[in-house]
């Protein structure tokens, strides 16, 4: 994996070397995966068996080798997901009542005053990259929000709306997020799709944020932004209040277990053979 970040470099909102790399080792960060039993398209999603581990477990796996994180716990409201992962990672009970994960995420960091920050990792991605984590994970040293973007090279993910999209100034931090192709490329409006990819380096955005504590704590008492309201993301809420948030562009293609099918593919692509 290549992370095009570089730590020596050195811009408004670039990274730090030497002096914020000591700082940032003495940070604390908490790695934390949200984790719901309720899905309307896989119930039980977590817990889904993939060669003798559960899902869950094979995220807490990939999380454990992020260099960055102080500890990783899971934060579930069902008492099914609890008794499991207690067998292997921290757990922590929380609210039937969030709207999203960030909530979640906001509720665990209340009870721990000793962290700095946390990382927001999604629970359905079991091949997740450490060096993704420890990225969002370093960038907390010069940005209050941070999160992750991948190049855009597969034609059907150009005009996806499920595959978000991420624009970012010259200190990689994002100027907008959108369901929508931005920018708009005028003059190859008309073009073939591979065209369009070759004449700009559009951006995939991950589902993985970092936040320093103060920051997360206040974000969510805001209440949902019109920009949130209508695309329905909600790092938009941060956007609109101002909190900048930096960018990480890595060479990783996220693969999120939404569907049954999608378990199979993953397990495909891990080169798993057995399941329980």
């Amino acid at each position: 994996m290549q992370c095009f970040l570089n730590l020596e470099d050195r811009c408004d909102g670039g990274l730090q070397s030497t002096d914020g790399m000591a700082n940032l080792l003495l940070m604390q960060i908490l790695g934390v995966i949200p984790a719901r039993y309720q899905s309307s398209r896989f119930p039980g999603k977590p817990l889904a068996d993939m060669g003798g581990k559960s899902l869950i477990e094979r995220v807490v796996d990939q999380c454990r080798k992020s260099s960055h994180l102080a500890d990783v716990v899971v934060a579930t409201d069902d008492e099914r997901i609890r008794a499991h992962v207690s067998e292997f990672c921290r757990v922590e009970m929380t609210s039937s009542e969030h709207p999203s994960g960030t909530d979640r995420v906001a509720e665990v960091m209340e009870r721990h005053p000793d962290y700095e920050g946390a990382v927001n990792i999604q629970g359905d991605e079991p091949m997740i990259d450490p060096s993704v984590i420890d990225q969002v994970a370093m960038a907390l040293e010069v940005a209050p929000m941070t999160t992750a973007a991948t190049p855009i090279v597969r034609e059907e993910d150009y005009e996806n709306v499920h595959v978000n999209k991420v624009i970012l100034n010259q200190a990689s931090q994002a100027i907008y997020f959108s369901r929508r192709t931005i920018p708009c490329v005028r003059d190859d409006l008309n073009r073939p799709v591979g065209d369009q990819l070759k004449a700009y380096p559009f951006l995939k955005h991950l589902g993985i944020y970092g936040y320093r504590r103060d920051t997360l704590l206040q974000l969510v008492q805001w209440p949902v932004s019109a920009l949130e309201q209508a695309e329905k993301l909600e790092q938009l809420r941060a956007l609109d209040h101002g909190i900048p948030i930096h960018v990480s562009v890595v060479d990783y293609e996220s693969i999120g277990v939404d569907t049954p099918e999608d378990l199979q593919q993953v397990i495909r692509e891990l080169g798993i053979s057995k399941t329980r």
